[in-house]
């Protein structure tokens, strides 16, 4: 918790971080103007309205930029190369294929909701969708079902997986922002996330393709399988889980009973940059210099894979640059004891404000880097648990996911891809995004029992 660097008046901060964020909401959308430009006028609105120094306010956007992105940009950087080699190496398919053949038709929604779990911590939600939604057309059109059987735990999983467990980009701007290890962040988050894609992608996949029938899509013929030249599963699974593998075990050396030394080199090769680093430079050489791509086209495909990184960590950056302008005109003192004498739980708090500026701007990270920088801000939660704070990560996460409507670009997306109407993709898709998010806040609730 840093303390504030200027103490507004306290009815003029509030009615400027009102006026603030109201005017983000009208700019992103009324005029539909980017959510980079509208925070940062929002940011400056905050601070001039606070009575914030001039000079002051130009220091509060650089410190926002620079501290927002100092604990994640390399992480999103490295992930998204890392989850790049393993889009186009065919690893992701690999995943999904090998598991339908293993549970075969009649659990294809188990396999296909694990397997956008697994690639929804690496790949970007768009690319898993482009990548595996064939796979579930694939297993539709053998059984006959309503595509909304496996699309549904398909994505699901992309998104359970996005939401709540690190490396994805989301999970690590709101544990950095909370100041938990992204080792904690695993631990609490894949439990979450497998018990938020049961709910949400296999259950309700179940009740809604029963519910509902949606055909192929017209060009679902061209659909062909790509077995061929694919890795083993294997190797994709291992390579997969080496940086998970390497932060957990530089989160529990200190527990275990071996050398000194060794503790250390566990707990360096634990690093997430690290991790990430060595994870990316084995799928190069065995998902892409073994499969027979040149050392050119691998370099295209890294830098294929950063194109989409500097939207987000600039959307990113400027949500950091709000949350430091509040933080540093003291808000966070005065609302912090308002809530909690309001007798909710801080985790509902967080769930909330997500919840709120997700179903009004549309973006999930916008959702993220509000809320997360609303509650660092709080003395309350600087002196909670790390184990609490994880708890609060996730119902954070679940809040920024949970009602996915027309205003946002994944709404639309899916409803392509499945070639069904709005009305059913609100039945569908936004149900399931929001089963996500009440499930990332119920079970943050029950941890936060025992931390």
């Amino acid at each position: 918790m840093t303390e504030p660097v200027f103490m507004a008046d306290p009815t003029r901060l509030i009615l400027a971080a009102a006026v603030g964020i109201l005017l983000l909401l009208f700019l992103i959308i009324k005029f539909k103007l980017h959510p980079v430009i509208s925070m940062m006028i929002s940011a400056i609105v905050i601070g001039v309205g606070a009575g914030m120094p001039l000079s002051l306010i130009g220091e509060t956007v650089e410190k926002g930029v620079g501290k927002t992105l100092q604990g994640i940009a390399l992480l999103i950087g490295l992930g998204s190369m890392f989850g790049g080699i393993l889009e186009i190496s065919g690893g992701a398919q690999k995943i999904a294929q090998t598991l339908i053949q293993k549970f075969g038709q009649t659990k294809a929604g188990w396999a296909l909701g694990l397997t956008g779990l697994v690639i929804g911590t690496t790949v970007f939600f768009e690319a898993g969708v482009v990548i595996l939604i064939p796979l579930a057309f694939n297993v539709a059109k053998q059984t006959k079902k309503s595509t909304l059987c496996y699309a549904i735990p398909l994505l699901a999983g992309l998104a359970s997986g996005y939401a709540f467990v690190p490396p994805s980009a989301g999970s690590v701007l709101v544990a950095n922002a909370l100041g938990v290890s992204l080792g904690t962040m695993i631990a609490v988050g894949i439990p979450v996330a497998v018990i938020s894609t049961v709910i949400a992608g296999i259950v309700w996949g179940r009740v809604i393709g029963n519910k509902i029938f949606t055909s192929l899509p017209a060009n679902i013929e061209e659909v062909k399988d790509k077995e061929r030249g694919l890795p083993p599963f294997w190797l994709v699974l291992t390579i997969i889980l080496i940086p998970l593998v390497l932060i957990l075990l530089s989160t529990i050396a200190v527990y275990l009973p071996i050398p000194q030394g060794v503790q250390s080199v566990l707990q360096f090769l634990g690093e997430p940059f690290l991790a990430l680093t060595i994870a990316t430079l084995v799928a190069m050489y065995f998902l892409g210099t073994r499969q027979g791509y040149s050392k050119a086209e691998l370099k295209k495909i890294l830098d294929h894979s950063l194109r989409p990184v500097g939207m987000i960590l600039l959307v990113i950056a400027s949500g950091g640059v709000i949350r430091w302008m509040l933080q540093d005109s003291g808000l966070g003192n005065i609302i912090g004891p308002v809530l909690e004498q309001s007798g909710m739980p801080l985790i509902l708090v967080a769930f909330l404000i997500a919840f709120l500026v997700r179903a009004s701007v549309g973006s999930s990270i916008v959702a993220m880097t509000m809320a997360s920088g609303i509650m660092a801000a709080m003395p309350a939660v600087a002196g909670c648990s790390v184990l609490y704070k994880a708890a609060m990560c996730c119902a954070i996460c679940g809040g920024a996911t949970a009602l996915s409507h027309v205003n946002d670009a994944g709404f639309w997306l899916v409803g392509t891809f499945l070639e069904i109407d709005e009305k059913t993709t609100l039945k569908s898709w936004t149900v399931m995004e929001t089963l996500i998010g009440l499930s990332g806040l119920g079970l943050g609730l029950l941890i936060s029992l025992f931390a």
